[in-house]
């Protein structure tokens, strides 16, 4: 799988104001910044991006997983403090 697939499966099934995936093989990380993240714990966020992915990770072609899910005011402070991308 690579990370357009997945970018594109997030987008066509979530509410996301931005997406990002990286990695290769079977290891991915995504950030994801919605509006709809306001007010859910962690866990939650995870829940919400494992969602649209569970047939993928089910069978192995996603192994590994890293999510960073925001708020778009999480997100502009956190790339100001990080540059992650």
């Amino acid at each position: 799988m690579e990370p357009s697939e997945i970018k594109a499966l997030l987008e066509s099934e979530l509410n996301l104001d931005e997406v990002h995936v990286k990695g290769e093989g079977s290891h991915f990380e995504v950030i994801a910044v919605s509006e709809s993240f306001a007010g859910m714990s962690r866990v939650k966020k995870q829940q919400t991006i494992y969602g649209p992915l569970m047939e993928h990770i089910s069978a192995n072609t996603i192994h590994a997983l890293s999510i960073k899910a925001f708020t778009p005011e999480e997100w502009a402070r956190d790339k100001k403090l990080n540059q992650l991308f």
